[in-house]
Order: structure tokens, then C-alpha cells, then sequence
């Protein structure tokens, strides 16, 4: 069965902790055409917080998906079409490849492994939370980029390899060298996408590009104009 990420060109991520612009609603971010939205932050998570944002968006036709943190905020709601739990391949510290995920099924009575997806993270913005928190490795070139992304296809099978610049915006060489490497895992580009020209230029080196501190700074027209940005940039792709 084809996952359904391989249709997807723009992800919103929702941080639970953040407010939306005054004035604005989940209504709204959910009618800007964005493929899919992704709750999750990495600082304050809480169940509660989750649940909150879940519960608002559960009414409109976008799916859903949590992006927990760390096992404690996991939440269980039908509204949720699955999990996405990163594991991230350049950590030094090895819980945040797979000793929280271990603790998660460890801690869960009865996970629901059919809704429960990896993403293979490469963290690359050394001054991000994210950076930090996982003691990520982010002193990487294209060619590390390329093989951890390989590596994450290949030998660990993982369908999803996200490149997260969270902060900053990236560097297009090393994303487009992460999606020449793999063959038939998705990749997902995360960070600095400001405007139609960030989303249509990361678009083209990305299979999808997600959206998370606009939404929150400069609200839902800002978010409309990245999936129009890298919408263009997937269609002239597939151009023969």
C-alpha cells in the first residue's frame, strides 16, 4: 500500500506550545491547502497542549498527525491519522535514535503499530532546540547529507528522511544531495521556508516541504504562499 506522504508536496507543523496569529484560527491554517499537519513541538510539550490543537483541527478534512517529543506526550485520539516519531541519525546521544522509542514501547500497552511511522532525521542548524536537545552532529557536508540518507533507506528501511534546518533556512545542495541518494523513500525538508521563493526553490530539491514557525509569526496568507511555492515547483518537475 503507497503511503500517503508520496502524495504530499507541503506539510504545517503546529506547535502546541505557540499561539496562532490574532485573528486567525485552525479553520483557517486547515484551508490553506497544506497536505497534511503535524503537532509537535520540541520544548513544553505536554499532553494537554496536544490534545488542545488535535481536538481544533479534528473537524476539517486535512489529516493529522503527532510528532511527540519524547514518549510522555504521546497521545491516543481517533481524530490522529498516525504518528510520525523521528529518530535522529546524526545524534550523539543515542536515546534520540532509539532509547526513547524503546521507553515508548516499553511504557505503551498495546502501541498501535499500523498509525506508528519513523522519520529519519538529519539535523543540520546547530543552533536549533532540536540541535541541542539530540547533541546532534551537524558539522555535515552534502556527501554525509547524501549517505545518511542512504543509510536510512537502505539499511534501515525508513520511508520518511527528513532534513530539518530548523531556524535557518538551509542549504539546497545538501537537501538535493539527500533526494539523489534515495531511490523510493520520501523526503522531507523542514526549515527557514519564508515565502513562495524559499517553497518553490526547496520544492525542487524536496519530495515535500514543511512549514512550522510561519504559521505562528506571520500567520495562514504567509503558509498559503509556500504550498503555492512548492506546488509550482513539483509541477514543473513533472513536466515531460
Amino acid at each position: 500500500m503507497t503511503a500517503p506522504w508520496t502524495d504530499w508536496d507541503h506539510i504545517t507543523k503546529i506547535d502546541p506550545d505557540k499561539d496562532l496569529v490574532e485573528g486567525e484560527t485552525f479553520e483557517d491554517v486547515c484551508a490553506t491547502g497544506t497536505d497534511a499537519l503535524e503537532i509537535g513541538g520540541t520544548l513544553d510539550m505536554t499532553e494537554e497542549k496536544m490534545e488542545r490543537v488535535v481536538d481544533a483541527c479534528a473537524k476539517y478534512d486535512v489529516p493529522i498527525y503527532q510528532e511527540p517529543s519524547n514518549p510522555g506526550v504521546v497521545i491516543d485520539d481517533d481524530a490522529l491519522d498516525g504518528y510520525l516519531i523521528p529518530t535522529v541519525f546524526n545524534a550523539k546521544d543515542s536515546f534520540w535514535v532509539t532509547g526513547a522509542h524503546k521507553e515508548w514501547v516499553r511504557i505503551e500497552d498495546g502501541l498501535d503499530w499500523d498509525r506508528t511511522h519513523t522519520e529519519a532525521y538529519i539535523v543540520l542548524n546547530p543552533d536549533s532546540s532540536v540541535a541541542e536537545y539530540t547533541e546532534a552532529d551537524c558539522d555535515q557536508n552534502a556527501d554525509d547529507v547524501a549517505s545518511f540518507a542512504r543509510v536510512a533507506e537502505k539499511m534501515f528501511g525508513q520511508e520518511i528522511v527528513y532534513v530539518e534546518y530548523s531556524g535557518t533556512y538551509g542549504d539546497p545542495e545538501k537537501v538535493g544531495a539527500a533526494h539523489d541518494a534515495l531511490e523510493e523513500s520520501t523526503l522531507f525538508y523542514g526549515g527557514g521556508i519564508h515565502d513562495y521563493e524559499t517553497a518553490y526553490e526547496m520544492g525542487g530539491n524536496a519530495d515535500v516541504v514543511v512549514v512550522g514557525n510561519l504559521l505562528h509569526d506571520e500567520g495562514v496568507d504567509a503558509v498559503r504562499e509556500t504550498v503555492e511555492g512548492v506546488t509550482d515547483a513539483h509541477a514543473e518537475l513533472a513536466e515531460p
